[in-house]
């Protein structure tokens, strides 16, 4: 796989970098990724990886945006209000790097829908805020063999972990938790959503181009409030109702 001359005065920073170079930009732009939702995770998420050249970038979202929306979602503009958030984000993509590939999917994902959007890509980002969605997408991932980044974000306090097989995001959350909560009930620093966006874009980033360590079965937990992180490990339920073989 070649590069253009503008692709390589593009990724001119990747190239330099010892984990990244020639053959991990060439893992980028052969790769395909799913996000679902795009939202606040999803935006800036989307964002870095079409400028780090990511290949095909799949974009699903039923969702319009609103004027709510632009707080954080930063990949939209005041005159996308109204339009669909993937076809607006799909502009913007295409805009920043015409050498990505971007295909919008305007649904809402389920069980029913999520198997071809899932089977058709390398790897999955969930950035959605509701736990039937994320439990829907896990399930995919697993029966698919495929590689799950997830985010979540709330109030001040980010989390971003990597599933793939066991331990799966079910092994982490086995039910909705009685107190869950959403950013239109609780709220949401907007800058957040950009902390831990772009941080499941750089764990996607590692994924592909096999740099570094990922947060395989580790979760990462950020507290904007006092600027602290922590990494904690996520153990494989032999009795999940998803991985455990039940």
């Amino acid at each position: 796989m070649s590069f253009t001359d503008d692709e390589v005065e593009r990724y001119a920073r990747h190239l330099v970098l010892r984990e990244v170079g020639g053959q991990g930009q060439q893992r980028l732009k052969g790769a395909s990724v799913l996000i679902v939702g795009a939202g606040g995770l999803g935006a800036p998420a989307a964002l870095y990886l079409a400028a780090a050249g990511i290949g095909r970038i799949v974009l699903a979202d039923a969702d319009v945006v609103d004027t709510s929306n632009l707080q954080r979602q930063v990949i939209f503009r005041d005159a996308d209000v109204g339009r669909r958030k993937v076809e607006a984000a799909a502009d913007q993509l295409r805009a920043l790097n015409p050498h990505v590939h971007v295909d919008c999917a305007p649904v809402h994902v389920e069980p029913c829908n999520l198997g071809p959007l899932v089977a058709g890509v390398d790897l999955v980002l969930d950035g959605t805020d509701d736990f039937a969605t994320r439990f829907a997408v896990n399930a995919a991932c697993v029966h698919h063999e495929r590689t799950l980044v997830s985010g979540a974000i709330g109030r001040w306090t980010g989390q971003v972990g990597v599933f793939r097989g066991k331990p799966c995001y079910r092994c982490l959350v086995p039910e909705v938790p009685p107190e869950a909560e959403t950013c239109s009930a609780v709220g949401v620093v907007g800058a957040l959503a950009g902390v831990i966006g772009s941080m499941m874009a750089l764990e996607t980033i590692k994924l592909v181009a096999g740099a570094g360590e990922p947060l395989a079965g580790r979760l990462l937990i950020y507290d904007g409030l006092s600027g602290e992180s922590r990494t904690v490990r996520i153990g494989a339920d032999p009795e999940c109702d998803v991985c455990g073989g039940h």
